[in-house]
């Protein structure tokens, strides 16, 4: 067992409810419910981000990852009505679009080089089931290098519906279109009150685990998330994350745990900014209760890149990619720009003291930059 001074100087936590925390994960002990909610009670943002740096080195020493990707968000027009997106339009109503086979395939032969192309897009009311096939076998077609990273579980759930086929069936038609993963999209907080109140027509919780499961079993590597700094307490975020830690505990087909903070601009929910010290702590309090994640990844689009910098000292190891062309969370007001050059992305990572990785979608090293 390390000794605690290695990581800590006990004299100077001003949080003492953390000394026996630091002291469980030290050991290897798994962090409980309400070690969980101590972590996102505290004020020692300091202290926090020490134990969550300790144990994201354990892990990946100084290695930060990143890719270089481009978003290809097909349509906003969705007939879903969930309170914190800014993203969904109606048919007619101005800045609604719907791309043609023809955009897609041109957005995706655009940018050399790109080895992610990350599809998410609204529920469309009218494209039926062969349209998303088809999308997805182009795009494929058209860069066929690039590793394809397609459809929420909301999504999949969606083309459930209006196939009318299996979950099981779906997602074998989605491989071989050419999809390589899933996205974490979607989970938002797992809280049912939460859900009632922000997006009563989404899956449940249980569905959306089901179907990353069940994608687990096919052996799609998925991504997972939370979209926090709404309505949700404490409590749910530390149940929403024991929840992902209990299915990772069964698959263990998760790649990456994603937070998304919440951006209000131009949503029916409205309400604020998530701060700094909010961000942090999610971070921080993921990478300690997700223990068997390897991967903690920051969302420089929603937190800013001075801040996802920051981060890689609280528990991140992941600075996701270049991000070309995110459209769905800058509808809701994140200010920061919608593409990060390679180049800005490793001098980030260099000068936070770390070591740049360029990988693919599952991980695998592309090269890296010492």
């Amino acid at each position: 067992m390390v000794d605690i001074k290695e990581i800590l100087d006990p004299e100077l936590v001003e949080d003492r409810e953390l000394l026996p925390i630091a002291e469980k994960v030290l050991s290897g002990e798994r962090l409980s419910f309400e070690d969980g909610v101590k972590l996102f009670k505290t004020n020692d943002i300091l202290t926090l981000g020490r134990i969550a740096n300790f144990v994201n080195e354990g892990k990946n020493g100084k290695l930060v990852y990143f890719i270089v990707n481009r978003h290809i968000n097909l349509t906003n027009l969705c007939k879903g009505s969930c309170k914190f997106c800014a993203f969904r339009k109606e048919r007619g109503e101005e800045g609604a679009y719907e791309l043609s086979l023809e955009d897609a395939v041109k957005k995706a032969k655009e940018f050399e080089g790109v080895s992610e192309i990350h599809i998410v897009s609204g529920l469309h009311p009218d494209w039926n089931y062969e349209k998303y096939i088809e999308f997805v076998s182009e795009i494929k077609r058209a860069n066929p290098n690039a590793k394809i990273q397609a459809f929420t579980a909301e999504e999949v759930d969606h083309l459930c519906r209006i196939s009318g086929r299996s979950l099981e069936e779906v997602l074998i038609d989605l491989i071989e279109a050419g999809v390589d993963a899933l996205p974490g999209g979607g989970a938002e907080v797992f809280s049912s009150r939460v859900r009632e109140k922000l997006c009563p027509e989404k899956l449940s919780a249980e569905r959306y685990l089901e179907i990353h499961k069940v994608a687990h079993s096919f052996g799609l590597k998925t991504n997972t998330s939370i979209l926090y700094g709404h309505i949700e307490t404490v409590e749910e975020r530390v149940d929403h994350l024991l929840r992902l830690r209990e299915l990772q505990d069964e698959t263990g087909g998760f790649q990456a745990f994603i937070s998304f903070a919440y951006q209000p601009k131009n949503t029916k929910l409205g309400g604020n900014f998530t701060t700094g010290f909010d961000d942090l702590k999610m971070l921080s309090a993921a990478r300690l209760l997700l223990d068997n994640f390897r991967h903690v990844r920051a969302f420089w689009i929603t937190l800013g890149e001075k801040l996802a910098q920051i981060s890689l000292h609280f528990g991140v190891n992941d600075l996701d990619g270049t991000v070309v062309e995110e459209t769905i969370t800058r509808s809701a007001g994140a200010e920061s720009s919608s593409f990060m050059p390679k180049e800005r992305l490793i001098k980030l990572i260099k000068e936070a003291g770390k070591i740049p990785v360029e990988r693919d979608t599952n991980y695998n090293v592309l090269r890296v930059y010492r």
